[in-house]
């Protein structure tokens, strides 16, 4: 019997509204939200989406709630979670969500975010910032190539 066990989310999409960040009665940052993802073409034209639950927890729910709103592309890395829990009336219901590890801007800076505030942050992947221009040494022309 194999002993595989894995379980990995990766969505694009984008948020159906501005994500609220609310904290544990131990202080602990957590956001949940809906991500619309759109699915494949059922018919020629005819175009439907997914909307997936999400919740973040800790640096990840305060880097989403910062920095993204209603309608932003937003790329989720997680895994897909159930619970289970009994309502006021005595039934019970259940949920299956996808609790975010990693978030990742899909947007360029000037559809997403102001870029002012973003070098400062330390849960901005530093892939999103603009890279300085690389230091290339300039060789003359030559007809001796080493190859």
């Amino acid at each position: 019997m194999s002993s595989l066990n894995l379980n990995k989310a990766i969505l694009c999409g984008r948020l159906t509204a501005d994500v609220e960040l609310k904290q544990t009665p131990s202080g602990t940052a957590v956001c949940s939200f809906t991500l619309a993802v759109n699915r494949k073409y059922q018919k020629e034209g005819e175009q439907t989406a997914d909307f997936i639950s999400i919740v973040a927890w800790r640096q990840t729910a305060e880097f989403i709630s910062k920095y993204f709103k209603k309608g932003s592309a937003l790329c989720i890395v997680g895994n897909i979670q159930t619970r289970s829990w009994q309502d006021n009336q005595g039934n019970k219901r259940y949920a299956t969500e996808v609790v975010a590890d990693e978030a990742y801007f899909v947007d360029s800076k000037s559809e997403s975010t102001p870029a002012n505030h973003l070098a400062s942050d330390p849960y901005v992947p530093d892939s999103y910032t603009q890279p300085s221009a690389p230091n290339f040494e300039e060789m003359k022309p030559d007809d001796d190539l080493p190859f």
